[in-house]
Order: structure tokens, then C-alpha cells, then sequence
């Protein structure tokens, strides 16, 4: 039976729970009830979790929400997230806010879907969550309404959510690593609550839960494929504290890649949170990864030619003058292409995204920047250069059904 079909069974059966008790509308909220370290420290929280990422829409103001969120279920629009009263959180007490970071429910009671990662704030600590709370109620209330979800049916009738949670929900407080440093666990907090980076590298179920006993083994996002951040990975040389520090705080490292897809962003985000913390995530997720098997460095570009001419012939006009040796941007000190962690993935769709799309800066003007060639190539196009980048520069298995993979990532992309 499929899953929507099972719900839909559940729902018509009144096996659903029954809903949450609505929260009282909170008295207007007042600057004055909250201190400035507070504030302070719920400003850096919103900023190691990616908050505005996902709250703001392109072209909106900052945590107004309206942004869509691609699911394997239909689009999941963010809320709004200011203190206005009427389209916002503004009627939210610090009660009905803890309530919906740690349970997943809106003030009058009304499920939340798990696009919002409640599942991982649900480990944060009562005082972050009242920093979190402090900081957002202190913004400038902007009036904006969310759009209706788009979901396949019956998802869009909310109580069936607590179907899904009663599986697979289990919040609990985030509990210390005995034998590890107060960094290190401090990392592990960060990831596993406000940076919520399982939601992207963690593989899902057929419902949409996080595999937690797969956690970091890779993931699905908003079209990209988020590699694994365990022993896993398939980054070509070691990822250092150092290095990992630098790649979450610029987008880009020089023996890996740059950010690109989701991450992009996230890297905006952390650029600006404080250094301790995205250090100590750093010192967590290297430990993590310490003992990776290293795929093969290599450069066959004669052999990878003769396998794939029309890739060859296409990477010579459209890609060479940036990407091979002497070329201004490697003097700028890019990543090779041989060191490209897209290329030694075992999912073909973030070289097929990056190529289609093309890279923005991560983070400032200086940043790489790589034009899209969605416009200019065809799938079968895409798919010769895929194919050719792949049997030059990584020493790994041919990619499969590439022409079908780059026609659904086309597809992803002008959805």
C-alpha cells in the first residue's frame, strides 16, 4: 500500500491522535522583557541554524517566510517568523514558541510539518530557546502571508502528521559524549540541534523520517545531493579541522570544493556566527570523517577523450580556460577539478547541477563563480560532459543513465 494511501486509511479509520490544546495569544510583546545578551546570543543561534535561509523568500524581507521548500510530498511554504501579530509570531508566548520548536506544533495547536526540523530543535537547551525566541521577537514585524502548502492529498490535512510523529518522533535532550572535549561536544550539539545537518545528510524513508541508524551517510535536498559527512565520505583528501572550518565559514576550500546548492547559503549564514561555534562544529564533523577511505586524485584526460570525445570537445570550449592548470582562476588558488568532492560522489546530481546551473560566490564578491549552461547545452550535451569530467578526474565507476538523470534534474530546476 503506498504511504499516502496508508494515511489516508488511518485518518477515514479515526486512528489519528487527537489535536493539541491551543496556547492563549501571548500580550504584546515588549523589548524591554528580554536582555540584550539574550538577544545577542539568539542572534548567533539564528545564524549557526540558517533561520533566514528558509524564511525568507527571494526578494523578501528577512524572516517573513513565503520561501517554498521542494519534499517528495509537494512544496512546504516557510512561515512567517517576525513578531507581527497577525501573519507572524507575534501572538507566540514563550511558551507556545518552545512548544513548536520542541514538538512541532503551532500556537493553537495545529501540527507543523517536519520540513521545520523540529526533530533536531527539540535537543536544544531551554536557554537557547529563549535566546532564539528573544532575538526574533525583537525584529521588525513584517506583515506578509504564508501561501497554502501545496501537497500531495491527504497531506495537506495536518493531523495525519501525528501519524508520522508517533512513528518517528522521539524528542529528547541533547545528552554529552563522556571521554570527549567540552569543543567537541559542543560541536556535536550544534549539528544535531540548531544546525540540523542530518536533515540534509542523513538518507530518508519512504515517509520522509530521517534513517538515524544511517546518520550522515548522505542525503537528498532541494535537488542536491548533500555527500556524507562520516567515514563515508567521498572527498578526495582528508577533510582537517582547519579546512572544514575554513569551507563552513567561506564556501570554499581549496582541496575539496566549493559550497554550492543549499549549502551555498548555509555558508552565508555561518560566515557571520561566531568562530568558537563554527569551530567546534568543525572539530566534531573531522572526527567524524578522520577515518574515510580516500578516493583516487587523478588526471586521465587522454584515456577520459577517447571515451567521451563530445565530452572532450565541449569541456575544451565551454570549461578549459578556467578549470585547467595556469589558468586565472586556478592561480587563484580554486580546487582542481580532480579534487572536486561532486565528482568522486557516487550520485551524479550535483556535477549535473552545477553544470546546469552554474556556481554564485558563496561567500562575498571575491568567491568562484561558474556561469550555468542549461541554456547552451542539451540534456545529451550535459550528459557527454558529465560523463567525460567523471572518467578524467576521478578514478571512480562510470556514472549510469546519465541522459534520464540530467533530464530530471532540468526538470528540478525549472520547477
Amino acid at each position: 500500500m503506498k504511504p499516502v494511501v496508508w494515511i489516508a486509511a488511518l485518518a477515514a479509520a479515526g486512528a489519528l491522535p487527537a489535536s493539541a490544546a491551543p496556547i492563549p495569544r501571548a500580550q504584546n510583546f515588549a523589548s524591554t522583557d528580554v536582555s540584550s545578551t539574550d538577544v545577542a546570543l539568539g542572534a548567533a543561534l539564528a545564524k549557526l541554524g540558517d533561520c533566514a535561509v528558509c524564511h525568507t523568500a527571494e526578494g523578501g524581507a528577512p524572516y517573513a517566510g513565503g520561501r517554498p521548500i521542494a519534499t517528495p510530498f509537494g512544496q512546504v511554504f516557510a512561515t512567517n517568523i517576525t513578531p507581527d501579530r497577525g501573519t507572524g509570531i507575534g501572538s507566540y508566548s514563550r511558551a507556545a514558541f518552545e512548544r513548536a520548536m520542541r514538538k512541532g506544533l503551532r500556537r493553537d495547536g495545529a501540527e507543523l510539518y517536519p520540513a521545520f526540523p523540529y526533530d533536531h530543535f527539540s535537543y536544544a537547551t531551554g536557554r537557547d530557546i529563549d535566546a532564539l525566541y528573544a532575538f526574533l521577537m525583537t525584529r521588525r514585524p513584517m506583515r506578509a502571508v504564508t501561501p497554502a502548502n501545496r501537497l500531495i492529498p491527504p497531506l495537506g490535512f495536518r493531523p495525519v502528521v501525528a501519524v508520522w510523529k508517533a512513528l518517528y518522533f522521539r524528542p529528547a535532550p541533547f545528552a554529552a559524549t563522556p571521554g570527549k572535549s567540552a569543543q567537541w561536544n559542543r560541536g556535536a550539539y550544534l549539528v544535531a540541534s540548531f544546525g540540523h545537518c542530518g536533515g540534509c545528510h542523513t538518507p530518508r524513508n519512504f515517509l520522509g523520517a530521517e534513517q538515524k541508524a544511517k546518520a550522515f551517510d548522505g542525503g537528498y535536498a532541494e535537488g542536491w545531493y548533500a555527500p556524507p559527512l562520516n567515514a563515508s565520505t567521498p572527498a578526495a583528501t582528508p577533510w582537517t579541522e582547519d579546512r572544514l572550518f575554513t569551507y563552513l565559514r567561506t564556501g570554499l576550500d581549496t582541496n575539496h570544493a566549493a559550497a554550492a546548492g543549499p549549502m551555498g547559503a548555509v555558508t552565508h549564514e555561518l560566515a557571520r556566527a561566531p568562530q568558537a561555534d563554527v569551530r567546534a562544529m568543525a572539530v566534531y564533523l573531522a572526527d567524524l570523517m578522520k577515518t574515510a577511505p580516500r578516493s583516487a586524485a587523478v588526471d586521465r584526460a587522454t584515456e577520459a577523450a577517447a571515451q567521451h570525445p563530445v565530452g572532450a570537445t565541449l569541456y575544451a570550449g565551454a570549461c578549459a580556460t578556467c578549470h585547467e592548470p595556469g589558468s586565472p582562476m586556478m592561480r587563484e588558488g580554486r580546487p582542481p577539478l580532480r579534487l572536486g568532492t561532486p565528482l568522486h560522489e557516487d550520485d551524479a546530481r550535483d556535477t549535473i547541477a552545477i553544470v546546469l546551473r552554474g556556481l554564485e560566490p558563496p561567500v562575498g564578491a571575491a568567491g568562484p563563480y561558474m556561469p550555468g549552461y542549461g541554456a547552451s547545452f542539451s540534456d545529451a550535451q550535459v550528459a557527454e560532459v558529465v560523463a567525460y569530467l567523471r572518467a578524467r578526474f576521478s578514478g571512480r565507476p562510470a556514472w549510469s543513465k546519465l541522459p534520464a538523470a540530467v533530464a530530471a534534474a532540468r526538470k528540478e530546476t525549472a520547477a
